[in-house]
């Protein structure tokens, strides 16, 4: 079982890897590299869910995450600064910020 989280964080970081990789690109924003990663993070945080630690590589590429993205390029897609703080806690919290089909009743 460790073995699977162990290749799901190297998924995670080789996928942080090619997105920044993609940074450099200051044309066009890579939108379809940060999904990439923020699949390979979601696999992730399901496979570890419940289990009180993470690896620290998967816990630093997300930490700082938004603030990374917004230092990085000087317009960042909302949709890419929302998943990343969607990831955020969803890692750290435990929990998805997003409510769709989960909210109170007269909402």
């Amino acid at each position: 079982m460790d073995s699977d989280k162990d290749c799901a964080a190297d998924e995670v970081m080789e996928a942080k890897a090619a997105f920044e990789l993609a940074l450099s690109n200051k044309r066009k924003y890579p939108v379809l590299d940060f999904q990439v990663f923020a699949r390979a993070t979601r696999k992730y945080i399901e496979m570890t869910a419940g289990d009180p630690r993470i690896h620290r590589s998967v816990a630093g590429a997300i930490s700082g995450l938004r603030e990374y993205l917004e230092v990085e390029r000087k317009q960042v897609p909302g949709d890419v600064l929302y998943e990343a703080d969607r990831l955020h806690c969803l890692l750290f919290a435990g929990y998805d910020p997003q409510f769709e089909g989960d909210e109170p009743p007269g909402l």
